[in-house]
């Protein structure tokens, strides 16, 4: 399986990171192939609301930036991940503006081969995860109909614990 995951942390040795890291290991582990995208670290411009997607361009952006990569890797991918720290109650403003680019992609229809999804968050609070699960939920689930692998959090003592990576990797490596 082609699994992409979209790593919204700012961080590249935090929580979120030491989470794709453990599922990575899992899920190359089962024979699966994870290509990470740190959108922190992309040239990746919010969506301009311009139509031009839904009219000439035809599901292609017009706007030139790293978000081509994301659209081709994405057109390749069974499975997406999106990753984030929780910040003001949502993923990160980094993620959030990759997660608008998806209105092109998914003109007229979602990505064809992808059909799985899940979510890796972390907060300092156990219960900041309402507005990522909100968009999660409608935009994922239920706009682009992809199948709930599941949502895995991690807040306070728990980041970067042992127990927690390691559930990770065991879902990684479970996946069919």
């Amino acid at each position: 399986m082609e699994i992409l995951v979209l790593n919204g942390s700012p961080r590249p040795q935090g929580t979120t990171a030491k989470m794709i890291a453990a599922f990575t290991e899992g899920a190359e582990s089962a024979g699966h192939h994870v290509h990470t995208v740190n959108v922190c670290r992309k040239n990746i411009r919010g969506c301009l609301a311009c139509e031009y997607c839904h009219g000439e361009g035809r599901g292609t952006c017009v706007q030139k930036d790293d978000m081509q990569e994301v659209y081709e890797l994405l057109s390749e991918a069974d499975m997406l991940v999106l990753a984030s720290p929780i910040y003001y109650h949502n993923i990160s403003g980094q993620l959030k503006c990759t997660v608008d680019r998806f209105y092109a992609a998914a003109y007229p229809n979602g990505p064809e081969k992808l059909k799985k999804a899940a979510m890796f968050l972390t907060s300092g609070d156990p219960e900041m995860y309402e507005g990522a699960l909100f968009s999660y939920r409608g935009d994922f689930l239920g706009y682009l109909k992809l199948e709930d692998m599941g949502v895995f959090t991690s807040s306070g003592k728990e980041n970067g614990s042992e127990e927690k990576l390691n559930e990770l990797k065991a879902f990684g490596a479970g996946l069919q």
